[in-house]
């Protein structure tokens, strides 16, 4: 991947995360606000929080736009050559960094590798990160929704995860290695 143009391509072809675009701001749902934010950057560098109309009369060119969401909590799913590792999460969307280990479901697991397998790359480490919205009248439950797919330099928190996890981990990507030089 290079820059975030994925999340538009995503977005438009239906996949479940938060609606992004880099053309149209009226196809984006109502929201209390939005994010707009350079496709090209990282660390939260260029963004802005702005309102509709704002929006409305913004250029998106080398930027994309998203609706903000209202979530319980963000969690990453860990994955290292296409095989789920492990998964951590922030039970208070406050403290972003206070994370804690998380137990997926199989549907969260299903939605996770859905992104592993639509990524391109073989080996190496990837890391999905997603939002789980607040659980409404009309949905009766949360969803996961795509923030963002990271296989450069992911953060992986290692220090956040049990010494099994850990372990299991690092000898996971030395396979990986050991198996990517062989080729």
């Amino acid at each position: 991947m290079v820059g975030k143009q994925y999340l538009v391509e995503l977005s438009d072809a239906g996949y479940p995360v938060i609606p992004t675009t880099d053309s149209d701001p009226s196809t984006l749902p109502e929201s209390a606000g939005y994010l707009v934010k350079p496709k090209l950057g990282s660390d939260s560098i260029g963004l802005r929080k702005v309102s509709r109309d704002e929006l409305s009369n913004l250029s998106l060119d080398g930027m994309l736009a998203q609706p903000l969401v209202d979530f319980r909590y963000e969690v990453s799913f860990y994955f290292v050559d296409r095989d789920f590792q492990y998964a951590l999460y922030t039970p208070d969307p406050q403290h972003r960094w206070e994370l804690e280990p998380y137990h997926p479901t199989e549907d969260d697991l299903a939605f996770a590798q859905r992104f592993v397998d639509w990524n391109t790359i073989d080996h190496g480490i990837q890391r999905v990160d997603a939002c789980r919205t607040r659980t409404t009248a009309a949905t009766g439950a949360g969803e996961l929704l795509l923030v963002e797919l990271e296989d450069l330099n992911p953060f992986l928190s290692l220090a956040s995860t049990t010494d099994e996890h850990r372990t299991a981990f690092v000898n996971r990507v030395a396979s990986s290695l050991d198996t990517l030089l062989s080729l």
